[in-house]
């Protein structure tokens, strides 16, 4: 029998190309978010899975370079081509994770077009591999601070004027701050000192820079494991501030996952049950109690179907929104949401301010909360609330009440915009008005 001939190598399937599997997931997941609409966090589940935690873990950073930077890709895109590429054509997404990688990410070229070219077939292959070589021979850089989407600095502008844009875009260029609320407001000297950071108020201490810039993992910094603080953005922290000291008495956080709220309460001494229709959510709750030793009633439901037993003294409406206030850690709500969005989610918290107000007894105290920009989901979902409870009135916000750096505006309630600690950092964008029942 004649000696077996060698046998040429096989090719490589696609999915055998070193870092693929993390683009094609990056690929489902900038899909998900940019053409169903789905929030980043959610949509990741899914679009990775699978993948072991290092890919995911670059998944998710390649499409939020992505999205943070996509007008500014898509200009560079643009100018390298002779026919405008549509939106939702695969090839311009490719070109986007290509060139985030290779602009941002410190990715070589030659890397990023190697795992770029296998996510598109035929006649595209060649328009992204042209594309990508005449963007990266030309050695570009994208601006710092990225450009918003001008949807979002036109609508930002018909609320609040040219300058907030404006600083919106810078604060974008910033890597956010990482707050902690302390379980002990007596021990804020003592936490401030052990973690190096600063405090603006009781109970509060920001970061001297972001862990994960350093290699350290939340989780190993001192007091974490005994549950002294946990993560929570200041501008967050102040709703929960809002209602003092518990005393023993009963209050409802609702909407409460995942928890800082609910936790900033009990530690003042209220009796919280926290509500909320998510049952993982209140699952990373109670993980957080025991790990703070705080305790909370928790209750899976819907708020439009439940009610408490009696009515109580204080409550906490964290309500559902856009969340266009927290863009600097979640880009993608720049490019998923939009009037009509912002619409729908008003008429709900509408619904949800209305049921709340009945469970207040008189006397009370109710704060309305929402991470939002946006003054359909603020400033006029309270005047209409007004307008329609005339045994209601609002308890104007004193500047002790606030953390330095933080005024009330001239009605009494608290709007946080992206200049507000702009030279410490900034804050999330929130609107936060305390309501009394009479």
């Amino acid at each position: 029998m004649p000696p077996r001939s060698p046998s040429r190598p096989s090719r490589p399937r696609p999915d055998d190309v070193p870092g693929l599997p993390a683009r094609r997931a990056a690929l489902r997941l900038l899909d998900a978010v940019l053409r169903r609409g789905e929030p980043l966090e959610l949509a990741l589940h899914g679009a990775a899975q699978g993948l072991p935690r290092e890919d995911r873990a670059l998944t998710h950073a390649i499409a939020a370079e992505v999205l943070r930077h996509l007008p500014d890709l898509d200009a560079l895109i643009d100018g390298a081509t002779r026919q405008t590429l549509p939106d939702d054509a695969k090839a311009r997404m490719v070109l986007r994770i290509a060139l985030a990688q290779a602009l941002r990410m410190d990715t070589p070229p030659h890397a990023a077009i190697a795992t770029a070219l296998p996510l598109v077939d035929g006649g595209p292959r060649k328009l992204v591999h042209g594309v990508f070589g005449t963007v990266t021979r030309s050695e570009p850089t994208l601006p710092e601070p990225p450009t918003l989407p001008q949807p979002v600095v036109t609508r930002w502008t018909e609320q609040w004027g040219a300058e907030m844009p404006q600083a919106a875009a810078r604060a974008y260029g910033v890597r956010p701050p990482v707050d902690v609320s302390l379980r002990d407001a007596n021990e804020t000297a003592k936490w401030t000192d052990a973690l190096g950071g600063a405090s603006f108020a009781p109970g509060h201490v920001r970061l001297p820079a972001n862990p994960a810039e350093g290699g350290v993992a939340i989780p190993d910094l001192p007091g974490f494991a005994e549950g002294a603080w946990w993560v929570q953005d200041i501008a967050a922290s102040c709703a929960a501030r809002l209602l003092g000291d518990g005393a023993g008495r009963s209050a409802l956080d609702l909407c409460a996952a995942p928890g800082g709220k609910t936790m900033q309460l009990a530690a003042a001494g209220w009796r919280v049950t926290a509500v909320d229709q998510s049952k993982k959510r209140l699952e990373r709750l109670s993980d957080n109690l025991a790990r703070t030793g705080l305790n909370a009633q928790t209750v899976t439901a819907d708020l439009r179907q439940w009610s408490p037993p009696a009515p109580v003294g204080a409550i906490l409406l964290d309500a559902p929104c856009s969340a266009t206030g927290i863009y600097r850690r979640h880009p993608d709500v720049l490019h998923r949401i939009g009037p009509r969005q912002i619409a729908e989610l008003a008429e709900l918290q509408a619904q949800l301010l209305a049921r709340a107000a009945d469970w207040l007894a008189p006397g009370g105290r109710m704060v309305y909360a929402t991470c939002s920009l946006e003054q359909a989901e603020g400033e006029e979902q309270i005047a209409r609330f007004l307008a329609a409870r005339p045994d209601f009135a609002l308890l104007p916000i004193e500047s002790g009440e606030l953390p330095q750096g933080m005024t009330a505006t001239a009605p009494g309630w608290l709007r946080t915009l992206p200049d507000m600690l702009a030279e410490q950092g900034g804050a999330d964008g929130f609107f936060i008005a305390r309501l009394a029942r009479q």
